[in-house]
């Protein structure tokens, strides 16, 4: 009996030691960090929408399960131009979008998503990440309590969808347009009339005539939009987009109340949605142009040279005029302008040289 007694008496006491070093781990384990990440974004849209699900799939994925990132596309939390707004606020501790929407709070943001007539997807991830441009671009966003970020990049883009030919400058006066940042302004140079809405507006309205053309994307966006059913003709090449930065913009006060480790997780976890975006693109792009083409005879049109020139020239006309507002646009200016010129000498006898001999053969 004495024995029976000294084994019950011994299980319950490591019921008792094994409960109580349970208590311990529940007590010691800390709570999930919880962030919502708002975009411009429909939800779920090939690209764009999936590529800021990708960034929070990492997040989450890296951190252990630590820190849970939901995502929220265009007016699921805010309408699609409130994101800077929202998470400068701290409604949404991240969010996902593009600089130039912002050009209300700072025109200079523009020279951190893309310029007319300007450099390239690698180009921009050469002078953001080691040309000084990020640092540029976080010094601006700081005043508004921002961390920005590359969260993303489309390549080069298409110059749009139009229901008129375009032969001359002429044919853009009057031409209701929508096209954001510094290509609206070129636009408006050439006498049209840019317009700015979100893309989740763009089908409707321009099969309503509401909008005379549109610029989207590339292939792989524009064939998921379905824009071919509402215009007749399909521009070339994206002069105003030619390699389109997308960002995270990250809330300070959200990220400087995350462990070291996991602000790296969330820099580094941008730096992969960037890649991946950009991948994605290149590789999306020809089967979907072979679509539009072969199955919904889409009819490809280029600018004519003439045009190109003209728009060229507006276009040095706008970025310069933009740099000689105030003395930081004109040190984003010339930090994105020499970055640009030795980009342009290495890339004329690299890539371009190379793509001229190879498209010979």
């Amino acid at each position: 009996m004495k024995r029976r007694e000294f084994i019950k008496r011994a299980g319950s006491g490591t019921l008792a030691v094994g409960a109580g070093m349970a208590g311990l781990r529940v007590t010691e384990a800390k709570p999930q960090i919880k962030w919502k990440m708002v975009t411009t974004w429909p939800k779920n849209f090939p690209g764009l929408g999936t590529g800021a699900n990708k960034l929070a799939e990492v997040i989450n994925e890296m951190s252990g399960g630590r820190m849970h990132v939901k995502v929220y596309g265009a007016k699921e939390l805010v309408p699609a131009f409130e994101v800077f707004d929202a998470v400068s606020r701290g409604t949404a501790e991240i969010g996902h979008g593009a600089a130039y929407y912002w050009k209300g709070k700072s025109e200079t943001a523009q020279f951190f998503s893309t310029v007319p007539f300007g450099m390239t997807a690698q180009e921009m991830n050469g002078w953001l990440y080691f040309g000084g441009g990020l640092e540029l671009w976080q010094e601006l966003y700081k005043p508004f309590g921002l961390i920005p970020a590359p969260g993303g990049n489309t390549g080069m883009q298409m110059g749009g969808w139009f229901n008129k030919e375009i032969n001359s400058v002429g044919d853009l006066k009057g031409l209701k347009m929508r096209i954001p940042g510094l290509g609206g302004e070129v636009l408006k140079r050439a006498g049209g009339t840019p317009v700015n809405l979100p893309g989740g507006e763009l089908f409707t309205s321009l099969q309503s005539g509401a909008i005379d053309a549109t610029e989207w994307v590339n292939p792989y966006n524009d064939l998921a939009f379905g824009l071919f059913k509402a215009a007749k003709y399909y521009y070339y090449p994206g002069f105003h987009e030619p390699g389109t930065t997308l960002e995270a913009i990250i809330n300070q006060k959200a990220y400087d109340a995350l462990p070291k480790d996991l602000q790296s997780i969330v820099i580094n976890a941008c730096k992969i949605a960037n890649q991946e975006m950009l991948a994605e693109y290149t590789a999306r792009n020809p089967a979907a142009l072979k679509t539009l083409v072969e199955k919904h005879k889409v009819d490809i049109r280029v600018y004519p040279g003439d045009v190109l020139e003209t728009l060229r020239k507006y276009s040095n006309e706008v970025v310069e005029e933009l740099a000689a507002k105030d003395a930081f646009a004109k040190k984003v200016y010339d930090s994105y302008m020499s970055f640009l010129k030795g980009s342009r000498e290495w890339g004329s006898i690299s890539d371009f040289a190379y793509l001229q001999a190879r498209d010979k053969a």
